[in-house]
C-alpha cells in the first residue's frame, strides 16, 4: 500500500515539476536567464519540487475557503430575511450533493492514472483505492478549518461543525458506490467530464433549491438539515463496503482511460475536427469589405455558433433572472427596501459575474485554432501596423459580443432599482448601465491584450504559457475580493469608467511595441 502511494505520488509530482519548469521557462526576462537544458538543472528541480508540494497544501485550504467565502457566505449575505445559521446549512446542504457526482475523481479520467495503470501496468485496484482514500482525507481536511472558521461565525454548533467534513466524504462514498453498481448491473461507465443532460438537469435543480427559497424566507429547519446531513455518514459507511470489494477496477479504468490515449495521441486533430463540427460550411458566405475587415467579417459570419450562441442563451438566462426579480418584488413588497440598498451599493460584486459570463477564452481560442494557427506563419502578419488593426478590428467584435448580456444585466438592474424604490438621483441609473458595460469592456480587451502579448495556445489548444496562468489567477483573485467591496453607485461606476479608459489605451499601446515579438506561435 505505501509503495502505491509513494510511487503515485511521484507520477504526479514529476508531471507537474516538469510543468512548473516549463512555465517558468516562458515567463519573459526570466525565461531568458534560465539554460536550455533547465530540466537537467539539480537545483531548479528542488525547487520546483518545493513549489509543488507548496501548491499541494495551498490547495487544500485556498479553493475551499474561496468555496464558502463566495458560493456558500456570501450568496447568504443577500438573505435579510432569513437565519444566518440556518441559511448556512441550506445553502451548503444542497452544493454538497451537486458536488458528490460532479467532482468524484474515481471516475476522473487523468494522465497520472494513464501512466500508472496503462504504461505502468500497476494494480488498478489497488491504485485506485490508495488514491481514492487520499482524496476522501483531503475532502475532510478541506471542509473541517472551513467548517469551523465559517460555520462557528454563524452560530452553527461545534458538534455539527466537526461532523460536517465526515458528512460530505460520506455522500461522495454514497455515490461513488452507486455508480460502481450501476456498472455492475448495466456497463455503464461514469465520466465526471461528460456529464449527461439529466446530471446538468439535476444541478440546475438543485442550485435553484439552494438558492432561490431563501429569497422568499424559506430555509430548512436546523434539525432538517442536521439529518439530512448526518444521515450520509452511516450510509457513506455502508457504501463503503461496495466500493472497496470492487473487482472491475481494471476495466472501468481502461474504458475510461483509452479517451486519455486518443487525446494524447491525436490532440491536435481531435482540437481541429471538434472546431470545424462548429463553422459553417455554407459557401454562400462572403463579405464586400477589403482588407483585415474581410478577413474578419468572414470569420464572425462562419463561427456565429461558437461566437453568439452562448451569448444569447447567458442574456436569455439575464432576462429570465430579471423578471423573476421584478415579479418577486411584485408577490413580497416588503423585500423592496433591501433590494434597493443592494443594487446601490452591492454593483462591484458584479465584477465578479461579468467575469464569468465573459467570451473573451472562447473567442480567443476560436482565433487562434481557426485563423491565426496559419496566418501566423506568415512574416507580413506580424508586422507592428498590422496587428495594431486587426487587434482594434477584433476588440470591436468581441465586444459587441460581449456586451448583449452586459446590456441585459444593467438594463435589468436600472429596471430593478426603480421599482424597489429608485433612487435621489437620476445619473445613478445612467451610471449603473455605463458602469456594466465598462466592465464588460474591460474583460473584452483584458483577454483579447493577454492573447496578443502572451498566445498562451499550443497547435491542440492547450494553454502553455506560465504567465498568463499567473495572470489569469490574478485577475480570478481580484474578481473575488471584489464582491466583498461594499461602495455607491457613482463612487465605484465613475472609477470603473476611468480605469477602463486608461486601460483601452496602454493595452493598445502594449500590443502596438511588444506584440510583433509575442505574438507567435507555441511549440
Amino acid at each position: 500500500m505505501l509503495k502505491t502511494l509513494r510511487i503515485s505520488f511521484s507520477l504526479k509530482n514529476t508531471y507537474r515539476v516538469n510543468s512548473i519548469l516549463y512555465s517558468l521557462k516562458q515567463i519573459p526576462l526570466l525565461g531568458r536567464l534560465l539554460p536550455a537544458s533547465l530540466y537537467q538543472v539539480r537545483e531548479l528541480k528542488i525547487f520546483a519540487n518545493v513549489l509543488s508540494v507548496l501548491w499541494e497544501l495551498v490547495s487544500i485550504f485556498l479553493f475551499k475557503f474561496i468555496y464558502f467565502l463566495t458560493m456558500v457566505c456570501g450568496v447568504g449575505l443577500l438573505y435579510k430575511s432569513t437565519s444566518a445559521p440556518l441559511t448556512f446549512l441550506h445553502i451548503l446542504l444542497f452544493l454538497t450533493l451537486v458536488g458528490s457526482y460532479l467532482n468524484t475523481s474515481l471516475f476522473d479520467p487523468t494522465r497520472d492514472k494513464y501512466y500508472a495503470m496503462i504504461l505502468l501496468r500497476m494494480n488498478a485496484r489497488s491504485y485506485t483505492l490508495i488514491n481514492y482514500g487520499y482524496i476522501l482525507l483531503k475532502t475532510v481536511v478541506w471542509f473541517l478549518p472551513c467548517t469551523l472558521f465559517f460555520g462557528l461565525t454563524r452560530g452553527i454548533p461545534l458538534w455539527l461543525c466537526l461532523l460536517i467534513p465526515f458528512c460530505v466524504a460520506g455522500v461522495k462514498v454514497s455515490v461513488a458506490a452507486y455508480s460502481l453498481r450501476d456498472y455492475e448491473k448495466n456497463g455503464n461507465v461514469r465520466n465526471e467530464n461528460k456529464l449527461q443532460k439529466f446530471a446538468w438537469l439535476l444541478t440546475g435543480l438543485l442550485l435553484a433549491l439552494a438558492y432561490l427559497p431563501p429569497v422568499v424566507g424559506f430555509v430548512l429547519p436546523f434539525e432538517a438539515s442536521a439529518v439530512l446531513f448526518l444521515i450520509w455518514i452511516p450510509v457513506g459507511l455502508v457504501s463503503l463496503r461496495r466500493v472497496v470489494t470492487f473487482r472491475y477496477y481494471r476495466e472501468i479504468n481502461q474504458e475510461l482511460l483509452s479517451q486519455v490515449v486518443n487525446q494524447m495521441d491525436t490532440m491536435k486533430q481531435a482540437a481541429k475536427t471538434a472546431s470545424e463540427k462548429n463553422i459553417s460550411a455554407d459557401t454562400s458566405i462572403t463579405s464586400r469589405k477589403k482588407g483585415f475587415e474581410y478577413l474578419n467579417e468572414l470569420f464572425i459570419k462562419r463561427h456565429r455558433k461558437i461566437l453568439w450562441r452562448s451569448t444569447i442563451r447567458i442574456a436569455n438566462v439575464c432576462v429570465f433572472l430579471c423578471a423573476g426579480s421584478l415579479l418577486l418584488m411584485t408577490l413580497l413588497p416588503g423585500i423592496k427596501p433591501d433590494i434597493n440598498q443592494m443594487v446601490m451599493t452591492w454593483l462591484p460584486y458584479f465584477s465578479f459575474i461579468l467575469y464569468l459570463i465573459n467570451r473573451g477564452t472562447g473567442f480567443t481560442k476560436a482565433l487562434f485554432m481557426n485563423c491565426d494557427h496559419s496566418l501566423l506563419t506568415y512574416s507580413f502578419y506580424k508586422q507592428p501596423g498590422f496587428i495594431l488593426k486587426l487587434f482594434q478590428i477584433r476588440l470591436r467584435e468581441i465586444i459587441k459580443i460581449n456586451a448583449v448580456p452586459a446590456l441585459v444585466i444593467g438594463a435589468g438592474l436600472g429596471l430593478i432599482l426603480y421599482v424597489s424604490g429608485g433612487t435621489d438621483n437620476v445619473l445613478d441609473y445612467v451610471v449603473l448601465l455605463v458602469t456594466i458595460l465598462s466592465m464588460s469592456v474591460f474583460f473584452s480587451i483584458h483577454y483579447l491584450t493577454l492573447y496578443y502579448l502572451l498566445q498562451p495556445y499550443t497547435a491542440g489548444t492547450e494553454i502553455k504559457s506560465g504567465t498568463y496562468r499567473i495572470v489569469m489567477f490574478l485577475t480570478y483573485a481580484v474578481c473575488c475580493a471584489m464582491m466583498n467591496l461594499r461602495l455607491p453607485i457613482l463612487v465605484f461606476g465613475l472609477a470603473c469608467i476611468v480605469f477602463c479608459v486608461l486601460y483601452s489605451i496602454v493595452a493598445c499601446i502594449l500590443v502596438y511595441r511588444y506584440a510583433p515579438r509575442t505574438f507567435r506561435l507555441r511549440t
